[in-house]
């Protein structure tokens, strides 16, 4: 018996440095000071409401990379197609550009298939090469029109747009279909390229959009753009933009049936479905009365839930505290939105460490029991 109480003693000297996961509630709590390294925040409807109402901000709007450059003028790279009319009789122009016989009536032929020179000019024939690059169709129809006075009666020409490489922007990353798209009057904006480009493959509020123009870049999230149609800027030619996959996710530890790393996936998750995704409270375990969500919180929200902790470069650090014990507290987890980076924690019920406690007790009065029976027995 003596065997007995000698192993015992030590155990309850040293209960506190039983195997834990994390600390205990009481301990978060007692550590929450006026001005001190975190806050705790009891999870209520009204506290829910503060947060709701001050929504995230988008870091970077897009708003201000809006273009005025024209997208319709004449680049190196592109191909025009060339159409000649002539309404009075006189020597007509044959299919390939050359003059023809004698006719009369209305007659047209047509020039494809010019590309534009890394000079920016194009051989049209009867008017030789002519500088087209920075200039319009329609300016470049009257050039040609003009040279082509007292070599055919009465020409009219129309010049149009066979493969717009100039006035392009290029699309990469996550989207179904990556690459080159044309602007044109009616498709300059965003979303009209995102659609060509067959739009993302993932969820809008996962995706980071990167517009780069020049030197200069732009980022924001594809949820925001969806959201804000100021967002769904005039886009300039040779802009680039890159969609990158940014995955949302929240961390969970403690006393939940699975524990890990998870994405939000949804463009929004509440707490309840977190927990729902975890499989829920381990029941043998977990204390119900303190679900915590540890978080760096905008300083917006801090100043509305009136926080009083110790500045922090990500934001005021602020544990939520949930009671599952309450009914109520079912649908404040069904309000409250989890979001990226949080860390949810359930920490051990008093009566799962005390159960730990007598368990390992058990065990080692065990071994001492079975040592004094042998050294009895011999």
């Amino acid at each position: 018996m003596l065997t007995l109480l000698v192993a015992i003693v030590p155990i309850l000297a040293a209960c506190e440095n039983l195997p834990h996961d994390g600390p205990s509630a009481r301990m978060v709590t007692e550590a929450a000071v006026p001005n001190g390294p975190y806050a705790v925040i009891d999870l209520d409807y009204p506290a829910t409401q503060k947060i709701a109402v001050n929504p995230p901000r988008v870091l970077t709007s897009l708003a201000g990379a809006s273009s005025q450059v024209p997208n319709d003028l004449i680049g190196p790279g592109d191909v025009l197609s060339v159409w000649i009319y002539q309404s009075t009789s006189g020597p007509a122009l044959g299919s390939n550009g050359s003059a023809g016989a004698e006719r009369s009536g209305p007659s047209g032929s047509s020039i494809p298939n010019l590309t534009v020179d890394r000079d920016g000019a194009i051989a049209a024939p009867f008017v030789g090469v002519i500088k087209v690059a920075g200039a319009t169709p329609q300016q470049v129809s009257e050039t040609i029109r003009q040279g082509l006075v007292g070599k055919v009666i009465n020409p009219q020409v129309v010049v149009s747009m066979a493969a717009n490489v100039a006035n392009s922007v290029t699309v990469l990353g996550e989207v179904r279909n990556a690459g080159r798209f044309g602007l044109s009057a009616n498709n300059d904006r965003l979303m009209d390229i995102l659609a060509q480009a067959g739009g993302s493959t993932r969820p809008a509020a996962d995706v980071e959009l990167t517009i780069v123009r020049g030197e200069r870049s732009a980022t924001t999230r594809m949820a925001s753009i969806l959201a804000n149609p100021a967002e769904n800027i005039r886009l300039a030619p040779h802009d680039q933009i890159r969609l990158a996959y940014k995955p949302r996710k929240f961390s969970t530890f403690g006393a939940l049936t699975h524990a890990s790393q998870v994405s939000i996936d949804d463009d929004s998750l509440t707490l309840a479905g977190a927990l729902s995704r975890m499989g829920g409270l381990n029941p043998a375990l977990s204390d119900a009365t303190s679900v915590l969500v540890f978080r760096f919180e905008r300083p917006e929200v801090a100043q509305a839930l009136g926080v009083q902790v110790q500045p922090a470069a990500g934001g005021a650090p602020v544990i939520y505290r949930l009671n599952l014990r309450a009914p109520a507290g079912y649908f404040v987890a069904n309000t409250f939105e989890v979001r990226a980076n949080d860390l949810i924690y359930v920490p051990q019920a008093d009566t799962a460490e005390v159960r730990s406690f007598f368990d390992l007790v058990s065990s080692i009065t065990r071994v001492a029991y079975d040592i004094s029976v042998t050294r009895v027995l011999r």
